[in-house]
């Protein structure tokens, strides 16, 4: 193999590697819920910054419309003072109306307010709704990431297993055992003949030790004193 396709090989291996990683459902499912994370994060920030406006446009409400009857009062008071004679009618009449224009500033500010308010209000519903959907489809999908887990761990646990057993029949353990096996039955075989042959030497011994040590039995003893008493005692070839 040359340089070039050991060069192809490599890049070629690492490309199985990238895809075999893009296309792993564990990690695909624990990016996706990170970036819902994440969202969650900005939409909690983002209603917190809503909410803040609310508020702040609540209070500047409450504030305007204290103003708008506060300068209604004063103008109403101005006049009061004209009629009593208090002051001159002129100069109650300018303050007045100063007053009520203030008044109708601030009534502008109200209004201003009041629609901002309910804009406001609009977003954090919004803002709620989406986070409720964000929790509850993180909430699902760190569930199913349990779930895949698990699945992932059996079915690779499974087919380490159906791999082992479908290639039982050619697997180096198997065939060692059946080295082994035919080992074991050929020891036995050679220790089984060299009993054979040390059985056979033993039997010639004996046979050689029983003619050395041959003692004539008794019933031979009384065939020699019967043959001496008939007088045949003596070998006829003497």
């Amino acid at each position: 193999m040359n340089i070039f396709s050991r060069f192809f090989k490599i890049g070629q291996a690492e490309t199985h590697a990238v895809i075999d990683q893009l296309e792993n459902p564990i990690r695909m499912t624990e990016q996706g819920i990170r970036d819902m994370k994440v969202d969650l994060d900005k939409s909690l920030q983002a209603l917190a910054e809503v909410k803040a406006m609310t508020i702040r446009a609540k209070n500047d409400t409450h504030t305007y419309q204290h103003q708008v009857t506060d300068y209604e009062k004063k103008a109403i008071l101005l006049l009061k003072k004209a009629e009593a004679g208090e002051m001159e009618s002129t100069e109650a009449d300018r303050l007045a109306t100063e007053a009520l224009t203030k008044k109708e500033q601030a009534q502008q500010q109200v209004s201003r307010l009041t629609e901002e308010y309910k804009k406001y209000e609009a977003s954090v519903q919004q803002l709620e709704s989406n986070i409720r959907t964000l929790r509850s489809n993180i909430s699902k999908w760190e569930n199913e990431l349990r779930t895949l887990t698990a699945r992932m761990k059996v079915s690779s646990a499974t087919k380490t297993m159906n791999k082992q057993l479908a290639k039982i029949d050619s697997s180096s353990t198997v065939s060692m055992l059946e080295r082994m096996k035919e080992k074991v039955e050929q020891e036995e075989a050679l220790a089984a003949s060299y009993g054979e042959i040390a059985n056979e030497s033993k039997s010639v011994d004996e046979e050689i030790d029983k003619a050395l040590d041959h003692k004539p039995g008794q019933a031979s003893k009384s065939l020699e004193d019967l043959k001496k008493r008939m007088g045949l005692s003596q070998n006829p070839a003497e």
